[in-house]
């Protein structure tokens, strides 16, 4: 949990010293939302080897994120860039809350409630993506 915290903590305080500084980098454009991915899929793993979550639910939070970035870059390809929709970050925020919230010894009750509220902004924030720029994947344009 320690670990968890500190990475989140040293990802906020990056995103604002650089933007404060005007240190913004296409290559921190890349790696900050990476790193992001890598510590929420490596504490959504650690919780299910350990029989806290289920798998599936792992696995859509991997699926949504390969096909946000795939999206992404499809829009690049054609020169467009996608910002980030409130619903992720609504997402961001609900997952990052609740793993933290997670580590915690809980009822289990609240363990699901956290599960769920996981699952349901990654799932509508995946949709809200690919509805608003649904227009990307047109082939015969």
């Amino acid at each position: 949990m320690a670990i968890f915290i500190a990475a989140g903590l040293t990802d906020i305080a990056d995103g604002y010293i650089a933007r404060r500084r005007d240190q913004v980098t296409d290559f921190g454009k890349f790696m900050d939302p990476l790193a992001d991915k890598v510590l929420v899929v490596a504490a959504m793993l650690w919780f299910v080897e350990r029989d806290i979550m289920p798998a599936w639910v792992a696995l859509i939070v991997i699926i949504r994120e390969f096909m946000v970035t795939a999206l992404r870059l499809i829009a690049a390809d054609n020169g467009r860039v996608i910002a980030a929709a409130f619903s992720g970050k609504v997402k961001t925020v609900v997952t990052m809350v609740c793993l933290t919230v997670m580590f915690l010894p809980l009822r289990q009750w609240m363990v699901y409630f956290c599960i769920v509220a996981i699952t349901i902004t990654t799932l509508v924030s995946g949709a809200e993506y690919f509805v608003k720029n649904r227009d990307i994947l047109i082939w015969d344009k």
